[in-house]
């Protein structure tokens, strides 16, 4: 018998497991183990695989399948995933001057249709960065939390392009503020986003099976999917070589 921690073979037994197994302790380190364990760690390829996954229109269940993982393992992996989750974008650093950005909110709902969750967004018009994002109702609270959400720099100085919902026109200086139509093209991006999110978080999908439960959790696969988009534009910008805004990220 070999201590699986520090590979001692002074053992001893030490009672027995909540499972009825034969229990041992290393009298070296401390460490207690059992012969041949039914619980292992997942291996780290295990791991990244299922957080790769997890940005994908995949429901849980699915994952596991795919994975040969227990789905209470995924739940209790996916809630630390999403818990651990920055909620505030990452984006190229943009020096003073004239800078256009998008907004919208998004429809969604955690537990049921009742509990409505709007999904607010702010996006670059230029680099096509999410800057900014907000979980919440439709009130001017949300409004508030999204402007404050994105950089200082696109609140300084950036001309702001929304549809016409009157939170907006209470929450942004009327100077740089714009409430258009839809034929106007100027909140084309962003409501191309919305339809890059229900394409890809399955719990954004209007009809689904795939809802989320907790609003934790719901906030949290929005902030991953947010990170892992702005990850490619960047990524993409930068072999085009259209990084411009930053020395940083050259």
């Amino acid at each position: 018998m070999t201590c699986p921690t520090c590979g001692s073979h002074d053992i001893s037994k030490n009672g027995t497991s909540h499972r009825g197994k034969q229990n041992y302790k290393c009298r070296d380190c401390g460490r207690q183990f059992v012969e041949d364990p039914q619980w292992r760690p997942k291996p780290k390829e295990t791991k990244a695989l299922v957080n790769r996954l997890l940005q994908e229109k995949i429901p849980l269940a699915g994952i596991a399948r795919a994975t040969a993982v227990s789905e209470s393992w995924l739940q209790g992996h996916a809630n630390a995933v999403y818990e651990a989750v920055p909620q505030t974008a990452a984006v190229i650093p943009k020096p003073k001057g004239p800078l256009a950005v998008q907004m919208d909110e998004l429809w969604s709902f955690v537990g049921h249709k009742g509990n409505k969750q709007w999904v607010w967004l702010a996006m670059d018009a230029k680099t096509r960065e999410i800057i900014g994002c907000h979980i919440g109702d439709r009130s001017r609270e949300s409004a508030i939390a999204l402007w404050q959400s994105i950089p200082a720099v696109y609140r300084q100085c950036a001309k702001v392009y929304t549809d016409f919902w009157e939170a907006y026109v209470t929450v942004i200086p009327s100077k740089r503020h714009e409430a258009v139509g839809k034929d106007s093209g100027l909140t084309s991006y962003i409501e191309r986003l919305n339809n890059t999110l229900r394409q890809r978080i399955a719990r954004l999908v209007r009809k689904t099976l795939s809802f989320s439960k907790k609003l934790k959790n719901h906030i949290g696969a929005i902030w991953l999917f947010i990170h892992d988009y702005n990850r490619q534009i960047r990524q993409k910008l930068a072999e085009q070589g259209d990084l411009v805004f930053s020395s940083g990220l050259h």
